[in-house]
């Protein structure tokens, strides 16, 4: 009979998923963030890791790509929670025993701990992401702002950073540190002398922190922009003949568009996947209008810090013959569509998983990213789905035909194993932080900051899950 639970289950299980994917089903493409439509140039590349864990992996990645992820998270946690209770109760009204409310009671710090494990998960470990394929003959695609250590919200080094860019098909890239750029600097230098690949090929620039952000553009010298007002800066770059690009204006607004228009800014970014991916549409047509108007270019602002968003915006720059021009002669090719604001020749191309919504009802966004999940599932990934679904069933099954299994390997058993697991990945992480804050001393306090927090977070939950285990081990023997 339970046999038979485990199998209806299941089936119906997949049923479902087959039918969203089919029936609703959202073509995963690249679009065209200036024109508002798929631009048939780029492809979408999806990683066997992925498909091999697809259940696992793609619901992380998905959660990860949401419009407010930050926000989406923690909403995530109170479904979860609401779950967790609605199963209790539902259980609880069948077996009507009071042991199983402690239970329970007791399992609900652990399923706390193990929803903050995703979530350090999801923000901080680089799964294996979907990458852009670029058709395109002549276009290269350019990351404009970046962050490394070396700017106080950074997590990444400047060797992972390139590694980063390589796995994600990226050609080119700019370090855009916090009101800094001698290590950049260094690091740019570097590469000219083959002290590793050129390719990807870096840059050097910094996001200058004044009245706005601000993305300075191709530096080739050290100099000090702390302190300093704007036009000052851009004097600076203009001396060294890069560019300066507004970042995330639209994130608080600070000063007109007119006002950064007349210090002689060369654009704008029209998205940024650091922030909310897709802001406000209204602001949006305000910064596009007015960047058409007074022919200013828009850009892509990838704002990686070495956590948080996959890369989902690239910069596609049309450089006919990139690969034979020497390392001068392609930056300043960058540079050059830049300040002359040759919008024809950048697109900002934006990775497209799931429609646009706003904010208003987000808190059914969980039931609304599972749904938007599903719909996007090829072939490949739901035979992934067939196979994991296919496998927990007949370990059920096997399980449940086995009173002494049952027992021991129950739901209430693994939670609080799986609890320890966490509480160790998460000091393993901690460790692996405290060992980054000496490099970074005067640059970050991001990894002394993480260390801690993970460090105490990991250490409490796996000590209480280590101590449920015991007991709940001890006395199923």
């Amino acid at each position: 009979m339970k046999k038979n639970k485990s199998v209806i289950l299941s089936l119906s299980i997949f049923l479902v998923i087959l039918g969203i994917s089919t029936l609703f089903h959202y073509p995963i493409h690249i679009e065209d963030a200036l024109a508002n439509s798929p631009i048939h140039d780029y492809d979408v590349s999806i990683s066997f890791w992925r498909i091999a864990f697809e259940p696992v992996i793609g619901l992380l990645l998905f959660f990860n790509r949401s419009l407010y992820a930050l926000s989406e998270l923690p909403i995530t946690l109170v479904w979860i929670l609401i779950i967790f209770i609605i199963y209790t109760i539902i259980k609880m009204v069948r077996i009507k025993e009071k042991k199983f409310i402690i239970s329970q009671m007791i399992n609900t710090p652990i399923v706390i701990g193990l929803w903050f494990t995703i979530f350090v998960i999801i923000l901080f470990i680089p799964l294996p992401n979907n990458t852009i394929v670029n058709n395109s003959p002549n276009s290269i695609l350019v990351t404009t702002h970046s962050h490394t250590e070396y700017s106080h919200d950074g997590l990444i080094s400047q060797k992972g950073l390139w590694d980063w860019h390589k796995r994600n098909g990226i050609d080119a890239f700019f370090i855009t540190d916090h009101n800094n750029h001698a290590k950049t600097l260094d690091f740019v230098i570097a590469q000219r002398n083959n002290e590793f690949p050129i390719e990807p090929f870096v840059m050097c620039g910094e996001e200058f922190s004044g009245s706005n952000h601000l993305s300075l553009l191709g530096l080739k010298r050290k100099f000090n922009t702390r302190g300093y007002s704007d036009s000052t800066v851009i004097d600076s770059v203009r001396s060294n003949n890069g560019a300066v690009i507004v970042n995330h204006w639209f994130d608080g607004e600070n000063k007109s568009l007119e006002f950064y228009k007349n210090l002689g800014v060369d654009g704008f970014e029209i998205e940024n996947s650091a922030t909310d991916r897709t802001y406000n549409r209204e602001i949006y047509k305000k910064i596009n209008d007015f960047c058409q108007g007074n022919d200013l270019i828009m850009n892509g602002g990838l704002d990686f810090h070495g956590y948080g968003n996959v890369c989902s915006i690239w910069n596609a720059f049309e450089i006919p013959n990139w690969h034979s021009l020497n390392p001068d002669s392609k930056e300043e090719a960058i540079l050059n569509i830049i300040r002359t604001q040759n919008q024809k020749k950048l697109k900002v191309l934006i990775y497209k998983d799931r429609p646009y919504y706003d904010q208003e009802y987000l808190i059914l966004s969980p039931i609304f990213t599972s749904f938007n999940y599903f719909r996007t599932l090829n072939f490949y990934q739901l035979l992934s789905w067939i196979f994991w679904i296919s496998l927990l069933t007949l370990i059920n099954i096997q399980i449940s035909g086995n009173e002494i299994s049952k027992k021991r390997i129950s739901l209430n058993n693994l939670i609080p194993i799986v609890g320890s697991l966490s509480g160790l990945f998460m000091l393993g992480l901690a460790y692996t932080y405290y060992l980054n804050i000496e490099n970074v001393i005067g640059y970050s306090e991001m990894f002394e900051e993480y260390s801690e927090i993970l460090f105490y977070t990991g250490s409490a939950l796996f000590l209480y899950s280590t101590i449920i285990v015991y007991f709940r081990i001890n006395k199923s023997q």
